[in-house]
């Protein structure tokens, strides 16, 4: 069960001239390497999810990307690529001298961890895969899915302001707010983690990469797809997401397809939080995982 815990250590590393801020929770020699999404999001809501994996003897670590949270925060859309962020990974984790670890990505720190992977793969013991997707084209259709559920009238609505550029018209964003609790984080209040990663939202990376909000592609990744790559990908992979995600079973299930060695696990009553929507199912999955393949090399 998540619970909120003091960092035993906060490390600044340089990236490039630019100060990126490191957390990390417990000794053990086993390390859980955590990659958040957004892009945009400090760390805070992931990192607090899962620092409490330190019980079961792991070290935990999580980090500010730059342009969030703690670290520098330059406003240069040239910064703002997935290749840059996955050099910016490996930085930290030779900064912090971590080895082989349990790269564990979340939504777009899935993207990256995928990239990472496909980089680095000589630098990972497992690779988990949460709420996230390896290829963009298939999870826009799967977007468009989820916004039909709404009803044609309301879907109409969104296509005039998108077109308009009026996304930010009051009935827009009340769709938006309602796709947000059905498939973003189904609790009817929002953990305090996640409050504050969402309040300290940088819009300049997830705008340039992504999109204005969470249903609405047109950023630098809409076209990024890995499915083609994913058989290189050998270490164990866990893929998980829940039944109502916005990164849907069926990316998900893609991917797993695509893996040679991974499996998945879909949880009920949850949407793209498990950890905190469904954390009795979420932990012992997530644990059962990390020490199966405790001493993977």
């Amino acid at each position: 069960m998540w619970r909120e815990i003091e960092p035993d250590d906060r490390i600044v590393v340089d990236v490039d001239g630019y100060k990126v801020v490191a957390y990390s929770f417990g000794t053990g020699d086993e390390v859980v390497f955590c990659l958040n999404g957004g892009p945009g999001l400090p760390c805070d809501y992931l990192r607090e999810a899962h620092s409490c994996l330190i019980d079961q003897g792991y070290r935990v670590v999580a980090f500010d990307q730059l342009g969030t949270g703690a670290s520098d925060r330059p406003t240069d859309p040239a910064l703002w690529t997935i290749g840059r962020y996955v050099e910016e990974t490996e930085t930290v984790r030779k900064a912090l001298h971590l080895g082989k670890v349990h790269l564990l990505g979340h939504s777009w720190g899935g993207w990256l961890g995928i990239d990472y992977a496909l980089t680095y793969p000589e630098n990972l013991k497992t690779l988990i895969l949460e709420d996230t997707v390896a290829d963009m084209p298939h999870l826009i259709l799967e977007l468009e899915r989820l916004r039909a559920a709404l009803g044609s009238e309301t879907v109409a609505m969104m296509q005039k302001h998108e077109a308009r550029g009026t996304i930010n018209h009051p009935e827009y964003l009340a769709a938006i707010t309602i796709l947000n609790y059905r498939h973003v984080c189904r609790l009817p209040e929002w953990p305090a983690p996640v409050m504050r990663s969402l309040d300290d939202w940088n819009m300049g990376p997830y705008g340039t990469m992504q999109g204005p909000n969470e249903f609405l592609y047109i950023g630098n990744l809409k076209d990024w797809n890995r499915i083609p790559d994913l058989p290189h990908i050998t270490m164990p992979v866990l893929i998980a997401c829940g039944a109502h995600d916005e990164l849907t079973p069926a990316c998900a299930l893609r991917m797993k397809l695509n893996l040679p060695n991974a499996e998945l696990q879909v949880f009920e009553h949850s949407s793209h939080m498990p950890f905190y929507e469904n954390p009795g199912a979420y932990y012992p999955a997530l644990i059962d995982f990390l020490q199966r393949h405790r001493t993977a090399r």
